[in-house]
């Protein structure tokens, strides 16, 4: 049987995607700090995770390695958004962002590496968002973490691909979770007031309105198109999901950079 390890398993995109795991016949790892939220989760077994500890992360691995031995599913869904203004966000928050959303997946990653190589086989799916494709103001280190994680992501790829190990990606837009709610939280304490105050409110403002919630997607299709990257027998390097992503991303890529910073500042009302 095979066996998966997923972090941010305590709520939301995690949470269910380890629950869609157990239903396709899995042994489910659920990784993350609150293990009680993870416990609830019926054939999920909990292991306490803190993606900031090398510690934690090595404790992690031995608990699951312990019960199961190798691990074939990696999944790396922990993650939250670090929002300001790059002058005034703290650089101990921004490490704390890079910690949590790329140092410590590699971190896991690095740590079953060697369980996989030597069974020949392995799948690793790292959730990284649309924000790793381009970047918006006031989410700088968030977009990094993101990048960070592509790049990465791409480098192991050609890596272990001759070990029969694959890596893919997920990359959702705007998701219906309290997500934003924290990256909100995070944007009001660092930019709230000040210099950046008015384009704080107006980020708030466009997360806020009706308009977005209509275009998010559920955590269900979400966690479902995880499930896919994880389990087909010959996934995608890439898989988007969300209204207009691809075309989000094309704009990106084909655009003069001044024209797409003009973009961005519309689609979030900022002030010209």
């Amino acid at each position: 049987m095979t066996t998966a390890l997923i972090t941010g398993a305590s709520s939301g995109i995690g949470a269910r995607a380890a629950a869609l795991l157990v239903e396709q016949g899995l042994t489910v790892f659920g990784a993350a700090r609150n293990t009680d939220a993870v416990a609830a989760i019926g054939g999920v077994t909990p292991v306490a995770l803190d993606l900031t500890s090398d510690d934690s992360i090595r404790s992690a691995v031995a608990t699951v390695t312990k019960a199961a031995g190798t691990v074939d599913v990696l999944i790396n869904c922990a993650g939250y958004g670090e929002f300001g203004s790059l002058e005034e966000t703290s650089l101990d928050a921004a490490r704390q962002q890079l910690e949590v959303n790329v140092v410590g997946a590699v971190g896991l990653v690095q740590a079953l590496l060697p369980g996989m190589r030597e069974a020949g086989h392995g799948r690793i799916v790292n959730v990284s968002s649309l924000a790793g494709e381009f970047a918006a103001p006031l989410g700088g280190w968030y977009h990094a973490s993101k990048f960070a994680l592509e790049a990465l992501s791409d480098s192991l790829r050609g890596e272990v691909s001759q070990f029969g190990i694959d890596v893919t990606l997920v990359q959702p837009s705007y998701v219906a979770t309290d997500w934003h709610d924290t990256a909100m939280e995070h944007l009001d304490q660092t930019s709230g007031r000040g210099p950046y105050a008015s384009m704080a409110a107006a980020m708030r403002r466009y997360f806020g309105s009706p308009a977005l919630a209509k275009q998010m997607s559920t955590p269900d299709a979400v966690a479902e198109l995880i499930v896919k990257a994880a389990l087909t027998p010959r996934p995608r390097t890439r898989y988007r999901i969300g209204a207009g992503a691809n075309v989000a991303v094309a704009m990106a890529t084909l655009l003069p950079d001044r024209t797409f910073d003009a973009l961005t500042r519309k689609q979030f009302g900022y002030a010209a």
